[in-house]
């Protein structure tokens, strides 16, 4: 780590003057985070990762390579975002034009997990802890726990927290969470304290 800074840069990434970054943050190989950005505390920054001024990172996420994180975009604390997803911020984008850009807001709840090469259409929320499958495109809001996968996305399932599928009793045969229908998605109502089992 650098004797000025608490968080680590590696020496071919850019983080531009007036970017908030947290102790413990890493950022990898050939990243670049604007002037205005926040990026929490104990966070990983993989390769290729561009975070535009107005984006804000909360504490422990995890973002994989070659992601782009346009203004807009906000992640709450221990979202993972899997390599190469996509992040849209207009819903009418054009190359030239008087209109100008019409940035739209898109929020990722705490412990969301967005798979790689999956596609978030802005103006929509992501549940906590919901799962978002490799190659789906979410073009509408996501529950919490909301196990989602397809073109539009459609959902599956449920899933826990710590990321195991539910069974039909709302279940986690990973570590023993027990959840409850809630409206029109889920919600936790005791964990057991089961251990996960070693292989």
């Amino acid at each position: 780590m650098s004797k000025e800074k608490d968080y680590f840069c590696h020496e071919t990434s850019v983080v531009d003057q007036n970017a908030k970054i947290g102790p413990g943050t890493k950022i990898w190989h050939f990243s670049h985070v604007h002037g205005g950005a926040q990026i929490g505390a104990d966070c990983i920054i993989g390769q290729n990762v561009y975070i535009a001024s107005k984006v804000v990172i909360g504490d422990r996420c995890k973002i994989q390579n070659n992601v782009s994180l346009y203004d807009g975009v906000t992640l709450e604390d221990e979202v993972f975002c899997g390599p190469s997803s996509v992040f849209t911020n207009d819903l009418t984008p054009r190359a030239r034009g008087s209109q100008g850009w019409s940035i739209t807001s898109t929020l990722l709840r705490r412990g969301a997990s967005v798979g790689a090469n999956a596609t978030i259409v802005c103006g929509n929320t992501l549940g906590e802890y919901c799962m978002i499958g490799s190659g789906a495109v979410v073009t509408r809001d996501v529950p919490a726990y909301a196990l989602m996968i397809g073109v539009p996305a459609r959902r599956i399932g449920w899933v826990c927290s710590c990321g195991a599928r539910l069974t039909n009793e709302l279940s986690c045969l990973r570590c023993g969470a027990l959840y409850q229908a809630s409206g029109q998605g889920i919600s936790p109502v005791l964990h057991t304290g089961k251990q996960q089992s070693e292989d």
